[in-house]
């Protein structure tokens, strides 16, 4: 059974708002609870890497 965790920065009391991760022996699962059965699942580099693209250090 995958163990799914929930965003610390999620929104909403009713938990309808979140982006929860889970892992797998190889990859890492990404999915939103508003639509959990569309699942993203993603290499620990590849999951690295969408982060810092979508949030760069700032200088």
């Amino acid at each position: 059974m995958t163990q799914w965790q929930k965003s610390s920065f999620s929104g909403g009391a009713d938990g309808n708002e979140c982006l929860e991760l889970a892992a797998t022996d190889t990859d890492l699962l990404l999915r939103e609870s508003d639509d959990p059965t569309r699942i993203l699942s993603l290499a620990p580099t590849a999951l690295a890497a969408l982060l810092t693209h979508l949030h760069p250090e700032r200088p």
